[in-house]
């Protein structure tokens, strides 16, 4: 049996209707494990895939993209649109009726004080929030009364869905988190390991970058949910490790984003112990292109900041050499096979925003050659290796620690040092490189070395949020305690100003035209960001959970309140 067929099989069977269970917690107890640990139980001090997950089986937003991409409502009535009267006719305003009844896990009402809270406490400019991007333009927030939330905003906003939707932006409680705003975010560690919150569960024991414990929330909304009294996030380890653990020996029922080569994840499959499941949206493995100078002689509060150009990789030809003499199609096959697509952009999906880009998908090692020479880069000294003004073209090279992403380093490297490129890989524990402590210095956003390697995306169905990461001043610094979500420090006007022009245009095939633009001055027009694979999301999850819904645009675990036992 297949990769392509298990997976196709999954994805038809996960969805099956739960067998009718008459009251909270008789499944008992569910195991799920994420390869990378969570570090912290809050999206807004870390951008991390594995911490806003993990946050999402307690906090929750107002709204949330389903499996289809379409907006849902969760703790809102509905979801507010023009034709609803939710959303003003000059789309500067956005009006969230919350549901009655909605109480956080401690039996307190959730109001819209607790909204209007998570708002000012993201945009403080002393917090660091790591979600800044959504509350982009917000002029103020109205609380007319308990249940009805007004944003207002600067300006037209065509997709007013940045705050209170997806698992990026859940609600906190403000009773909770008001003496941890601004500079005091990041040090009040109980509030940020263990929230309160309107989700399906509430954390018993939270061990950084190692297990969660959990139980179900006596106060959810639904009597009947969760079907589970306990559930256990174990964190750590690696891919291969969490899948085998779901797929052969059972002893976990869910295992997350498993990164594995496609005939190791068949060969597991077939212990028949559970299924992978796969969905295909925007997540896409890439290059980022350190665009300031990493150099551990600067002072902290210089290094890697716009103010200090990358002395090798501000020449534009050297970042396109380097991606010319990469084979994406190779990568496809030895890390993702059927669950991978080559791609050349960052916005892969929907379809109205991706570029037809295919400039790079053609290895050309001959081409790069001469690009590097054009820069003034050639083999002075006969030892392999290019080099200008006495200098060799020596770059380090840093990722994850995953079993297919040190395969694609090796290959990178193979292929840049065919074109004279000196490559040093560098691979870090993923709850370190992902985890966002202002004090380490091994972390994605301080970007110590030359280009790093990872993955993310947006969730939801619109990459204006997305593509505003990369607007200038967004960039992680230590006045923002190293959160911002620039991470290569790319820094344009004109691609500013276009974003204030996606931010202002509400006709979608506009939207479309503006948002393939940016793309492009992200990936071909400057090779900032040297995009790869266009991933498709790989789970399992075992025979015996049923209610398992894979969701791309939105945390994986965004129904686990729907999850049940098959007998």
């Amino acid at each position: 049996m297949t990769l392509k067929t298990l997976l196709m099989g999954a994805v038809a069977t996960s969805a099956l209707a739960p067998a009718a269970f008459a009251e909270r917690g008789e499944d008992g107890h569910v195991n799920i494990i994420y390869w990378q640990a969570p570090s912290i139980m809050t999206p807004y001090l870390s951008s991390g895939t594995k911490d806003i997950e993990a946050a999402s089986l307690v906090l929750e937003p107002l709204g949330r993209y389903d499996e289809t991409g379409a907006l849902v409502p969760y703790l809102a009535e509905e979801i507010p649109t023009v034709e609803n009267g939710g959303v003003s006719e000059d789309l500067t305003t956005i009006t969230w009726k919350i549901k009655e009844g909605m109480v956080w896990s401690d039996g307190s009402p959730m109001t819209s004080a607790d909204v209007k809270f998570t708002a000012d406490y993201c945009m403080d400019p002393e917090g660091g929030c790591a979600q800044l991007a959504k509350f982009d333009h917000i002029s103020s927030i109205e609380t007319p009364d308990d249940l009805t939330v007004v944003v207002n905003f600067d300006k037209p906003m065509p997709n007013p869905y940045g705050p209170f939707m997806g698992g990026q932006s859940p609600i906190l409680q403000k009773a909770q988190f008001e003496e941890c705003t601004g500079a005091a975010a990041s040090t009040c560690t109980e509030a940020n390991f263990y929230p309160i919150g309107t989700g399906p569960f509430v954390v018993d024991e939270f061990k950084p970058n190692d297990v969660i414990s959990l139980s179900a929330n006596p106060n959810y909304r639904d009597p009947a949910k969760p079907a589970f009294a306990t559930a256990t996030l174990k964190g750590g380890g690696d891919a291969e490790s969490a899948a085998r653990a779901v797929l052969q020996t059972g002893e976990f029922d869910y295992a997350w984003n498993l990164q594995l080569a496609p005939d190791v994840l068949s060969s597991m499959a077939e212990a028949g112990a559970g299924v992978p499941v796969s969905a295909f949206g925007t997540l896409v493995e890439r290059l980022e292109m350190n665009m300031t100078d990493p150099s551990p002689d600067l002072p902290e509060g210089e290094r890697s900041t716009v103010a200090h150009p990358h002395p090798i990789l501000s020449d534009m030809k050297v970042r396109q050499a380097l991606s010319m003499a990469i084979d994406r199609d190779l990568l496809v096959e030895v890390g993702y096979g059927q669950a991978g697509r080559a791609t050349c952009n960052l916005v892969p999906a929907p379809a109205l925003y991706a570029s037809p880009n295919e400039d790079c998908l053609t290895q050309d090692v001959e081409g790069a050659k001469a690009l590097l020479a054009e820069a003034g880069w050639t083999d002075t000294d006969g030892d392999g290796i290019v080099d200008k003004d006495g200098e060799p073209l020596s770059l380090l090279f840093q990722s994850s620690t995953n079993a297919v992403r040190q395969d694609f380093q090796a290959l990178i490297k193979q292929w840049w040092n065919e074109i004279g490129v000196e490559t040093e890989l560098r691979n870090i524990d993923s709850s370190v490189f992902f985890g966002g402590d202002p004090g380490s210095p091994d972390t994605f956003q301080k970007f110590y070395a030359d280009v790093e390697m990872y993955a993310n995306n947006f969730d939801g169905t619109d990459p204006q949020s997305y593509l505003q990461m990369y607007r200038c001043g967004n960039e992680p610094k230590p006045s923002s305690q190293w959160q911002g979500e620039n991470i290569n420090r790319f820094c344009n006007e004109e691609y500013d100003a276009l974003l204030d022009e996606l931010a202002a245009t509400g006709e979608l095939e506009k939207r479309g035209e503006i948002a393939k633009r940016l793309n492009e001055m992200l990936t071909k027009d400057s090779y900032t960001i040297v995009p790869l694979v266009d991933r498709g999301r790989v789970s399992a999850h075992s025979n015996t959970l049923g209610g398992v819904v894979l969701n791309t645009w939105d945390s994986e675990l965004w129904n686990a309140a729907d999850w049940y036992r098959v007998e």
